[in-house]
């Protein structure tokens, strides 16, 4: 027995004097939805945390698309195994608020003891992922679609090089590219997002009932209006004169951009990344804000990406782990570093501030573009979001719709009256629920 007691005794003495560094770290589980060069800066936020400090130890997991990352998610929460941290794209938003699994991010902080200061979050990311003025969920990759422009395409065709501001001048500009040669005159990513959801908040039009979802839940939609019609019309006249061309649902038809066949394209102010390395030494591109269309009100442009969501069901050391990383994330340096390196919206003012003051900016004006789009027009119950239950079958449903309304087998009206009768069964469904 004295044996045993000295030995346990000369074992708990070694562990004592073990440098912190070789003691086991309290892991922290984050899952998202980052791939490519954007995945490449997910993991170094990921080992710069890990480095600076010596209790936690974030473990960066890739879990597949936005859809799948949810699912994933969610899955493993009714199986009483979830991540700590996920990444959800904006459309989730409803559905991780109305699932009961979340840990809310403002009370996370508050019950860690950690000050932030919410009110310096900029205003468009703030409203989209707060309730009753806190932040649920922690902003992370916010970005706004804009337009990209090939600027060697449009030389080529005797464009001037600038930016169009306009669809007029988006469809004039269009066919001079393609009467020139380019294999693309306009086309767009993310379908949904940009040409409906962000077109019916740029024009001040409701996208659904109840302030689109912020004043309760939604259980109509309301595209099919003159102002959606009016857009489709317009893309499906494209569709078949040519000088538009669909090129797939998600961010498919960044790789024809980046391959320098679209002279006219809108996506995430995130592809600002991959565009640079797509084209370097390739082709030159500028940017602009997304286009207006005439004889409606002006709203402006709503955000898009992922925050991160804190899943119950952790321990609380765990849960103050999670608290420092988030500390780590929504301070200045790494807000400038993450926002200048991807193209993502820096979620606070006093980010803006230190990059106007470093002259990143000046340098790197393509990314001013998307900073100043969202701090440009009005907010109004029409453009301060979009935030419906299910929202990642409705938008599957929209965009269902457009590429029949592309390919010429329906008429827009009959394409948005079939993507509104589908979206209200699921929203329906969805209230029905969480009643």
């Amino acid at each position: 027995m004295k044996v045993f007691v000295i030995a346990a005794l000369a074992t708990v003495l070694a562990l004592a004097g073990l440098p912190a560094e070789s003691q086991a770290k309290t892991e922290i589980q984050w899952w998202h939805a980052m791939q490519g060069v954007l995945g490449e800066r997910v993991n170094e936020i990921a080992a710069k945390f890990n480095a600076s400090q010596s209790d936690y130890e974030v473990k960066a997991v890739f879990k597949g698309a936005y859809p799948d990352t949810l699912n994933a998610a969610i899955a493993a929460y009714r199986a009483k195994q979830p991540p700590h941290v996920v990444q959800v794209f904006e459309v989730g938003t409803q559905t991780m608020l109305s699932s009961g699994a979340v840990y809310p991010v403002f009370q996370l902080m508050k019950d860690n003891g950690i000050a932030i200061d919410w009110n310096d979050v900029i205003g468009p990311v703030k409203s989209y992922y707060a309730t009753g003025g806190n932040l649920a969920s922690m902003a992370f990759n916010s970005s706004t679609p804009i337009l990209y422009y090939n600027r060697d395409l449009f030389k080529k065709a005797g464009l001037a090089d600038k930016a169009p501001a306009t669809w007029d001048e988006i469809e004039a500009a269009a066919k001079k590219l393609v009467a020139a040669g380019a294999k693309c005159g306009y086309s767009s990513a993310w379908p949904s997002w940009v040409l409906m959801e962000n077109m019916h908040a740029l024009h001040d039009q409701p996208f659904a009932d109840h302030a689109n979802g912020f004043d309760g839940l939604a259980t109509t939609l309301k595209i099919n209006g003159p102002f959606g019609v009016k857009m489709m019309e317009l893309l499906a006249r494209g569709a078949k004169e040519g000088w538009f061309t669909y090129n797939g649902r998600l961010s498919k038809a960044e790789a024809n951009m980046g391959g320098g066949e679209c002279g006219i394209f809108t996506t995430s102010s995130a592809y600002i990344a991959g565009l640079t390395r797509a084209s370097e030494g390739k082709f030159t591109w500028g940017t602009g804000p997304l286009p207006k269309m005439g004889g409606f009100p002006q709203g402006h442009a709503i955000i898009g990406g992922a925050s991160l969501w804190v899943l119950k069901g952790a321990k609380p050391e765990e849960y103050k782990g999670v608290a420092q990383f988030f500390k780590y994330l929504a301070s200045v340096d790494n807000q400038a570093w993450w926002a200048g390196i991807t193209g993502y919206l820096p979620i606070s003012n006093t980010a803006v501030k230190a990059m106007e003051t470093s002259g990143h900016f000046q340098k790197n004006p393509q990314q001013k573009t998307a900073i100043t789009q969202m701090n440009a027009g009005k907010t109004t119950p029409n453009s301060q979001g979009i935030r419906l239950g299910n929202f990642v079958s409705i938008r599957d449903g929209i965009e269902e719709q457009m590429e029949n309304i592309f390919s010429g087998k329906k008429s827009p009206k009959q394409g948005l009256d079939d993507a509104v009768a589908k979206g209200n069964e699921i929203l329906k469904e969805f209230a029905a629920l969480y009643k």
